[in-house]
């Protein structure tokens, strides 16, 4: 744990004390001593009790778990951070579940087939009760389009009404100028793949899977996509999307390639050129399935703590994590619940437990404080990108967004993970706690698995918004040199996205202690500064921000 030399270090630099004076906030040494592990380790206990089903949008364990977080927020004495009055903001959500018993059959001459969860996963987002396919099939290497790259694997080639089969993540190409180096971009996600489908009208997309260009095993794939899958309601009923979407294994991939009489691992390789041209596989995808559907009102909890400056309270800072997991399983053999226990139980803690830090405070920070917990973080982001695109409060006034997803379980370190690092002024913030606590930031040790826009904050990072997302340091304290990075590997190998992700007897929560207050002191001085942050000259998201901020007439 922090010593008492190094709290008061922090309390004293960087400006703090400006919050000691009568007429300002309160310094922050009461919420920064707040933080318990047993606290958050109860926190953790409940929301990832099989009593809480796993915590998917539309059950049993939604209920429980907006109940729960409504009333920790009440028993705080924080105010409701919807305007109408409540914690809540509704999300209309569609379920759909397709028949697990379908079958693909590829046909070329002879015929293939296929069976869902060992070879294939498929689903519709289309609100139909029955979809099908029956289309050539076209191999369109890593399905991108980016101009700024000077990339097109499509080549003018009509893809309308086939279906397209795509690498996953970027190609990896050895100038590091072209998509990051290492570091995916937005191009490598499976989200954009299956959205470039629908823009260019192609009937289906099937993903390719590998382990390491996704970073995940296939287990993920088929734990996250074969049961119910949602969306956001819209008036069209995601009819504009591909008729079917889905993934294949990598070993499904080479017997397609095999019926179609190509080479697999040479069309890979010759994906990883902008000469590249779509491949036609004579290959004939097959695919009939019928849809359980039903509408939700699923919800986004949100609470503020009203600022202490009459000029500023109209300003927000937001502490971000997702409620949700995966639910239950229908077709899981033994344990069918996914508990969630580090996705996002620990988030959650952590979201509730800075919240009540806050509340500690005998005067608030200048600016508002808002602690927003979402929905359908596991179905594609849903939650946050349904509060980004309808937020209670002006998101040209909120200041940053904090991001707590997969919060750090396994003792001290010397470092936190800033994703994202480098994109902006938030950077100074961050760093400038970070020496005061006597700890270190450094950026993603794994670029390649494309966590920037894996989580929350890139819903809110598309509409402007500055954001930090904190992950795990990797140098822990007490334990050998490539340990951290070890856990990590131990954790999406063994626990992501399955019904394993449990609390451990192994946790040590002192680490997330120290992590708490260090997301504490940040979104203290963030609520505190005069200046807000900035996005840096060169990242995605400035123009979009300048553009919300002249409009809101906060920007000449």
């Amino acid at each position: 744990m922090l010593n008492k030399s190094t709290l008061a270090a922090a309390f004293l630099c960087g400006g703090c004390l400006l919050a000691a004076c009568s007429r300002g906030p309160s310094a922050p040494q009461a919420g920064m001593e707040s933080f318990q592990a047993n606290a958050l380790i109860e926190h953790i206990r409940t929301l990832a009790s099989d009593k809480f089903e796993g915590r998917a949008p539309g059950s049993l364990g939604e209920q429980l778990t907006v109940s729960y977080l409504q009333t920790q927020f009440r028993e705080m004495g924080l105010e409701p951070g919807n305007p109408d009055g409540t914690f809540l903001q509704k999300v209309p959500l569609v379920g759909i579940t397709a028949d697990p018993a379908m079958i693909l059959t590829l046909a070329r001459g002879r015929a293939l087939q296929a069976r869902f969860g060992t070879d294939f996963v498929a689903w519709t987002k289309r609100v139909v009760e029955a979809t099908s396919l029956d289309a050539e099939m076209v191999f369109v290497g890593y399905g991108v389009q980016a101009p700024e790259f000077q990339w097109d694997d499509f080549k003018g080639a009509d893809v309308k009404g086939k279906v397209i089969v795509v690498l996953v993540n970027d190609p990896p190409v050895p100038d590091e100028k072209v998509f990051g180096s290492k570091a995916m971009t937005y191009y490598g996600r499976w989200t954009y793949k299956f959205e470039k489908a629908a823009e260019l009208g192609a009937a289906g997309a099937f993903i390719i899977h590998e382990t390491g260009p996704a970073g995940y095993p296939w287990e993920v794939v088929r734990g996250s996509w074969s049961g119910e899958q949602f969306d956001l309601v819209t008036p069209d009923k995601n009819m504009k999307r591909a008729a079917v979407e889905g993934w294949i294994t990598a070993a499904q991939a080479e017997a397609v390639f095999k019926l179609a009489g190509k080479d697999f691992p040479a069309a890979k390789e010759a994906a990883v050129s902008r000469a590249f041209k779509p491949i036609p596989l004579g290959v004939r995808a097959r695919l009939a399935f019928r849809n359980k559907l039903r509408t939700v009102d699923s919800l986004n909890v949100i609470a503020k703590l009203s600022g202490s400056d009459e000029k500023l309270r109209n300003e927000y800072v937001i502490y971000n994590a997702h409620w949700d997991h995966l639910g239950k399983s229908p077709a899981a053999a033994g344990d069918r619940i996914f508990n969630g226990a580090r996705d996002n139980a620990s988030g959650t803690a952590a979201l509730l437990e800075l919240a009540r830090a806050f509340t500690r405070l005998r005067t608030p920070p200048r600016r508002s404080l808002l602690f927003l917990a979402v929905t359908a973080e596991e179905q594609g982001l849903l939650g946050s990108h349904h509060y980004a695109e309808n937020p209670l409060h002006p998101l040209a006034q909120t200041a940053a967004v904090i991001n707590l997803d997969l919060v750090n379980v396994l003792g001290r370190t010397r470092d936190l993970v800033s994703i994202g690092l480098g994109s902006s002024t938030l950077d100074e913030t961050i760093e400038a706690v970070a020496r005061e606590l006597g700890r270190t930031i450094k950026p993603d040790p794994e670029p390649e698995k494309g966590y920037f826009y894996r989580s929350d904050h890139f819903n809110f990072a598309k509409q402007g918004v500055p954001a930090f997302y904190p992950n795990s340091g990797i140098e822990f304290i007490g334990k050998p040199e490539g340990w951290g990075l070890q856990m990590r590997e131990k954790y999406t190998r063994e626990d992501y996205h399955k019904p394993s992700d449990e609390v451990k007897d192994y946790w040590d929560l002192s680490g997330m202690v120290d992590d708490c207050r260090l997301f504490f002191l940040v979104g203290y001085r963030l609520a505190n500064e005069a200046k807000v942050p900035e996005w840096k000259p060169g990242a995605e998201f400035k123009a979009t921000r300048e553009a919300s901020l002249r409009q809101a007439g906060k920007l000449d």
